[in-house]
């Protein structure tokens, strides 16, 4: 490293020039970037990651220097700065090459365990030129922020004490860039996906037609109106097997599973988009239907007929589902920036629900269960107070994909036996909570009796909407320590800061994998588990395994 003892002796240059010991930390961190995480990456999406983690890596060697000057601290200087620098640049470059000799294998290796071919063999070229190509604007902008920074310490110099001046230089510049990123980058995004998202479900699949029957939510005589239902709404309030098709199944008399949806555009507030729903409720008689299920969307409103279908038909449709829409963002994006999105929805929706439950007679209601997929398992978590439900108890509940802020799911994880896994718990025995995943064996647990609520969280440990982790960036996730889920790499490490941004990327990308892994849960691994949380009446496991077969491929779009 080449460096003097005080920060104002080396500004930014007015023309972008490289730090030697920056680039060597920020190729250093493109190297870490190449090994693999939880969601499988090609080219494109690895080479823009590596570009993006080395242009970290280069700031943060920036910023090292920094410190280093503004504590006065001795660097070693001219010939021997620069041979240090040198072998620095050197050993980073090895590495890197190393790590793109691997990245390959590290790719497949997660592939392997997906069902996902291969990359090509030029797969390590690609994502060279391509982290390079993304490294190099971002590179720039670094610059520029020093530069900026820079240019504020020295005005603040004149009317303050010089390491003053360079901390508030520094913080006046990071404000500065914030409100830049915040209200230029992220506020449009965030409005654009809104806007995106909202046009999306207000269009009209020509395949889906206004349901005519007087239960169905949209319908003639329905006290929802089918324009203000969404896209998503009005799929599932149209969709899904009826009467015939259940006894077509099953060989017994079955009625019309009742699909009640209330869309976002049906009223302005929580409140009221609960009283319509419940209004609807009343009028179709979900209350008199042996299960009711309280079913909270995904972000985007969508709700996953790989689940709801084989319900209905397990229990000979004598079901109600009642599900109200609460955002447009699809879930990665509600997690991010709007985590507490639909808390009030389930809240409100849960409450006015289970008020009216338990006011009737034991021996009249209807077994009353929570189901949510990703984000809307978040909310539906939310909504529950065990101990408002200790006098009266619902059912159970089934909660598949549970984000990582889910803070029920997160209680019962922290507290599971000491010999079971983070990405798979045990806890208490199993006699209230399971957890599940591919291996659906585990819900026949026979040395192990339900209670009387069973709670079942359907979990995959490639999912990386469960696993990731905000401080992944200073501390190695819990489930890094363990023997590895099936469907993870075992050649998956922790890297510091790195692993954030890989995990962040793969939360992005968590449907662009196979069915049954990620984030992409599938009806073959809802049916045991709704079978294990409903005990459906006269059901045996060869109706179970026929009900599989029925969904096998099944895709919910």
């Amino acid at each position: 490293m080449h460096a003097s003892s005080t920060p104002d002796e080396h500004p930014a240059s007015r023309r972008p020039t490289l730090s030697v010991f920056a680039l060597a930390v920020g190729i250093v961190f493109f190297a870490f970037s190449l090994t693999p995480s939880l969601i499988p990456r090609d080219y494109v999406l690895q080479g823009v990651l590596g570009g993006v983690v080395m242009a970290l890596g280069y700031g943060l060697g920036q910023f090292s220097l920094l410190l280093w000057r503004y504590v006065a601290l001795p660097l070693a200087r001219d010939r021997l700065g620069r041979v240090l620098n040198g072998l620095a640049l050197g050993a980073a470059l090895i590495l890197a090459i190393a790590f793109l000799g691997e990245t390959a294998d590290w790719q497949n290796s997660i592939r392997a365990r997906v069902g996902m071919a291969p990359v090509d063999a030029a797969h390590p070229a690609y994502v060279a030129l391509i982290a390079i190509i993304v490294f190099t604007p971002l590179w720039i902008a670094g610059w520029a922020f020093q530069l900026l920074m820079d240019t504020l310490r020295r005005q603040l110099r004149r009317v303050i004490p010089v390491r003053l001046a360079n901390l508030l230089g520094l913080a006046l510049a990071a404000y500065l860039a914030w409100a830049l990123i915040d209200g230029f980058v992220i506020q449009r995004f965030l409005a654009f996906a809104d806007d995106a998202y909202g046009q999306a479900s207000a269009l009209f699949d020509p395949d889906i037609a206004r349901p005519e029957a007087e239960l169905a939510s949209g319908g003639p005589v329905s006290l929802i109106d089918w324009n203000d239902m969404g896209r998503w709404g009005r799929n599932f309030a149209a969709t899904g097997p009826d009467a015939d098709a259940i006894s077509a199944f099953t060989g017994r008399p079955a009625k019309e599973p009742i699909r009640l949806y209330v869309g976002r555009n049906s009223a302005s507030t929580p409140a009221e988009r609960t009283e319509i729903a419940f209004a609807e409720m009343l009028r179709t008689g979900a209350f008199e239907r042996k299960v009711l299920v309280i079913a909270m969307p995904v972000g985007s409103g969508w709700l996953d007929a790989g689940s709801h279908d084989p319900l209905e038909i397990m229990h000979d449709g004598d079901i109600a589902t009642v599900a109200v829409q609460y955002s447009y963002l699809t879930s990665w994006i509600s997690l991010v920036f709007e985590t507490d999105a639909g808390l009030d929805q389930a809240q409100t929706l849960f409450d006015r629900v289970y008020r009216h439950w338990r006011s009737l007679p034991e021996d009249r209601r209807p077994e009353l269960y929570l189901h949510g997929l990703s984000q809307g398992a978040l909310v539906s978590q939310s909504s529950v107070d065990l101990l408002t439900l200790m006098a009266a108890p619902i059912d159970g509940a089934l909660w598949a994909g549970p984000p990582f802020a889910s803070g029920l799911w997160g209680r019962i994880t922290r507290a599971r036996a000491p010999d079971s896994p983070y990405w798979l718990p045990q806890v208490n025995d199993g006699e209230v909570v399971r957890f599940v995943n591919q291996d659906t064996d585990l819900l026949d647990d026979a040395a192990h009796r339900w209670g009387q609520v069973r709670i079942v969280f359907l979990q995959y440990g490639s999912d990386p909407i469960v696993f990731f982790d905000p401080l992944s960036a200073l501390r190695r996730p819990v489930w890094m320590n363990e023997e590895p889920a099936p469907d993870v790499s075992p050649e998956l490490r922790w890297y510091p800061f790195v692993t954030l941004f890989q995990l962040a990327l793969d939360m992005a990308l968590s449907l662009n994998i196979e069915r049954g892994h990620g984030h992409k849960y599938i009806a073959e691994d809802y049916i045991p588990a709704w079978v294990a949380v409903t005990r459906p009446d006269g059901w045996t496991d060869e109706d179970t395994q026929r009900l599989i077969e029925r969904f096998r491929g099944f895709d919910a779009g």
